[in-house]
């Protein structure tokens, strides 16, 4: 099955849709303290989105934002439907993400994860991302792991 990316934003309805799925899926995984990221995970249409579909279905995501240095940014809301799992697409989304980033002359990617998220820990350590110290605002939350990777 060919998987096909396409660069997006952050209004685009695929990306919703796949955005609500991912929502759903966190408050199953982390259902006492979800609602403290609800803050934090609002994509406006700045963000810079790539969703992926198998079939012309739309079965991934991912997005990144500038982070306030303006050379680093911050990988957010990826996501791969169930069913869609263990194809290689989140590494496909990841992939494209960094070189979008890159070429708009970023240096750093950073990201955050979650502790029950062992699905995404293996995407993001495959795909050379190290653990560093949680930055603002993940700093004191126990279950959050920053990562982050040199573009360059």
């Amino acid at each position: 099955m060919a998987i096909v990316l396409r660069r997006t934003n952050g209004i685009d309805p695929h990306f919703q849709l796949l955005v609500a799925d991912l929502d759903k899926d966190l408050w199953t995984r982390y259902p006492a303290i979800q609602q403290n990221f609800t803050p934090f995970n609002k994509i406006d249409q700045s963000a810079r989105v790539v969703v992926a579909y198998a079939n012309d279905l739309p079965v991934g995501c991912g997005c990144f934002r500038a982070m306030e240095d303006k050379e680093t940014l911050e990988i957010k809301r990826m996501y791969v439907k169930p069913e869609s799992r263990g194809m290689g697409i989140a590494k496909l989304i990841l992939s494209e993400l960094e070189r979008w980033g890159k070429d708009e002359g970023f240096v750093v990617a950073n990201l955050e994860t979650g502790n029950n998220q062992p699905e995404a820990l293996a995407v993001y350590s495959g795909a050379q991302y190290k653990r560093i110290p949680n930055y603002p605002p993940y700093t004191n939350i126990a279950e959050s792991i920053c990562m982050a990777k040199m573009l360059r």
